[in-house]
């Protein structure tokens, strides 16, 4: 199976899918143990979420799975937030802190190399490509990074996750105006709860390709998994009446990123 499934589209754009994927290699898979094979820190039916959301979107979704490697880790293993309890590049356990892996059959350094090659670079290659390509064709390029999670995880944070959970790295991975749209749309969905640069700021994704100076712009939306899931807990059905309501003000969301890039306000001189 390829690692990433690639939609080139025509608009500014690009959606990231780096963990809906579920795709084990049967030689991985042989080394999880049963609490690993439940795959259960996967970011469920998101592509499904978003599809067909903004006409002509590109999308870049990784189809393996983030215990094989995680495609939203830096390739170099450091911290997204040191201090804090978090999976690494290759996790060692689930986001409850469990192992994942048989006695003896934790990956080595270099299994982790080999994922790391065979997986998690060809990933980024395609999304650097498509960022490119869509900024060549109107001089800017918006990231907008998928994600889900349980939204009670006490290994990870404290009561409930917000149901929008926005990262931008204190800003700095994307122009004011973007942060600004997003803030308001998920501040105005009625019924929804939301929160900039909480526990959630941005992954390795959003920070390494987002440079605004560049014109390259780069925001997370981690959903909690209530927003759209009929459960939190398996068989993580997806559930549609929910997902249709969220989905109004996802659209909403990015039509209006969309437009942004397109009438030039986030355009810095110099640097298509």
């Amino acid at each position: 199976m390829t690692p990433v499934e690639i939609h080139k589209g025509t608009s500014p754009i690009i959606l990231g899918l780096p963990h809906t994927g579920t795709h084990v290699p049967q030689e991985i898979a042989d080394r999880l143990n049963a609490r690993g094979l439940e795959l259960a820190d996967t970011d469920w039916h998101i592509h499904l979420l978003y599809d067909g959301l903004l006409d002509d979107a590109t999308t870049v979704r990784a189809t393996f799975h983030r215990y094989v490697v995680d495609a939203n880790r830096d390739p170099a293993g450091a911290s997204l937030y040191p201090g804090q309890n978090t999976t690494g590049l290759v996790p060692e356990t689930d986001f409850d802190g469990v192992p994942i892996w048989k006695d003896g059959e934790a990956p080595t350094e270099a299994d982790v190399a080999a994922r790391r090659e065979a997986f998690h670079a060809p990933y980024h290659a395609a999304l650097a490509a498509e960022i490119e390509r869509v900024k060549a064709i109107h001089g800017v390029a918006i990231l907008y990074d998928c994600h889900s999670i349980r939204s009670h995880i006490p290994f990870l944070f404290e009561g409930t996750l917000p149901d929008f959970n926005i990262g931008t790295n204190g800003g700095a991975t994307c122009h004011p105006l973007i942060e600004q749209a997003t803030v308001e749309v998920c501040g105005a969905a009625d019924g929804y709860t939301s929160i900039l640069n909480g526990r959630f700021k941005g992954g390795w994704t959003t920070r390494h390709y987002g440079r605004p100076a560049d014109n390259v712009h780069a925001i997370q939306m981690e959903l909690a998994q209530s927003t759209h899931l009929a459960s939190e807990s398996a068989p993580f059905a997806y559930d549609e009446a929910k997902a249709s309501a969220l989905r109004v003000h996802l659209k909403t969301l990015l039509t209006r990123l969309e437009r942004l890039a397109l009438d030039g306000s986030l355009v810095s001189g110099g640097n298509t």
